[in-house]
C-alpha cells in the first residue's frame, strides 16, 4: 500500500494505491486518513476495490462507521468505482445523499474525484 500526495489547482489530495481490500473497518479508514492529514492532505481518493465488499451492505454498519470518522476529521473522501448498476434503493439513496453534501463522493474516475475536491 502506498499514498500519493498530488496537488490540483492549489488542493493537496492524497491517493491510496494498492491493488487489494485496504480498509475493513473503521480503523483501517482512520489510519490512512491520518497518514495522508500527516502528510499534508485532507482530500482522500480511494477506489472501489479498497474497500471490504460489506462496504456496499448498509446493514452491516460498515459504511456508516467509516464515513462518520471521515465527517469527525473533517476529511473529504472521495470513492472511485462504478456505481451505476447499485442494488437496492437505500444504497442508491445514501450514494445520491453523500453525494449532495460533497464530502463523501462516489465518482467513476480519478479525474471526477480531484474535480470533486477543487469545487
Amino acid at each position: 500500500m502506498q499514498i500519493n500526495i498530488t496537488k490540483t489547482d492549489g488542493v493537496s489530495i492524497a491517493e491510496l494505491i494498492s491493488e487489494q481490500v485496504e480498509i475493513r473497518d473503521a480503523q483501517d479508514a482512520v489510519d490512512i486518513m491520518m497518514n495522508s492529514i500527516y502528510q499534508g492532505a485532507e482530500n482522500i481518493i480511494i477506489q472501489q476495490k479498497h474497500l471490504v465488499p460489506g462496504f456496499f451492505e448498509l446493514k452491516t454498519g460498515i459504511a456508516g462507521e467509516i464515513l462518520q470518522k471521515f465527517s469527525t476529521y473533517n476529511a473529504k473522501l472521495a470513492i472511485v468505482g462504478n456505481f451505476e448498476n447499485i442494488r437496492g434503493k437505500s444504497l442508491g439513496d445514501f450514494i445520491y445523499e453523500s453525494n449532495k453534501t460533497g464530502r463523501i463522493n462516489f465518482v467513476g474516475s480519478l479525474q471526477e474525484a480531484r474535480k470533486a475536491f477543487c469545487r
